[in-house]
């Protein structure tokens, strides 16, 4: 089965943007960025909220026209075109680039997407997390924790009274200082 696994950078004091939604800080030098495609073109798709995903189709769907764009960002317009999309979304009406529209989070659907054939599906995005959490339904998180401290803005995860056990996988430091958290849920998977 398929593993739903949380992609998300974040500060060291646990924010994924500042106040005013900014991200200037994250440090996504070339070294990160491949490493990114590296993971995500075995992905079979994203799933976003549509902030992120308008976020993202502002900007992938021709960044590697720009001739001045880095092999890793021309290599990571072409995994985002061409990969499967789903977005959950209450108000989106039309989503291109091989994307589906789903209007709500439920469990049963999720399941048989999981169940499906293909690569892990990369989730991104705070709030969509934050549901996914709530239902109990990731099962791997990758987080890349940037060497800032960001004082305030949205958090990663929110506030829960539930405990949840994990199990490292793997522990990476990249050149630009940033540090990839890799945690697995015991049982991740057989959901």
């Amino acid at each position: 089965m398929r593993k739903i696994v949380l992609m998300m950078s974040m500060s060291l004091d646990g924010y994924i943007e500042g106040p005013n939604r900014e991200i200037d800080w994250h440090l996504v030098d070339d070294e990160l960025h491949q490493h990114f495609n590296d993971v995500l073109k075995e992905m079979g798709a994203f799933l976003n909220g549509r902030v992120t995903y308008e976020l993202m189709a502002r900007f992938w769907p021709t960044a590697d026209a720009d001739p001045h764009r880095s092999g890793p960002m021309v290599e990571y317009a072409r995994i985002w075109r061409n990969m499967p999309k789903v977005v959950f979304s209450r108000t989106l009406e039309h989503a291109d680039w091989h994307t589906t529209i789903v209007r709500d989070v439920v469990v049963d659907d999720i399941l048989a997407l999981k169940a499906q054939e293909g690569g892990d599906l990369a989730l991104g995005g705070a709030a969509l997390a934050a549901e996914f959490l709530r239902l109990d339904l990731v099962d791997e998180f990758r987080v890349y924790v940037h060497p800032i401290l960001v004082g305030r803005g949205q958090r990663l995860f929110p506030d829960t009274d539930a405990l949840t056990a994990l199990r490292l996988i793997d522990l990476r430091r990249f050149g630009n200082g940033v540090v990839l958290l890799h945690y697995e849920r015991p049982g991740a998977g057989e959901r």
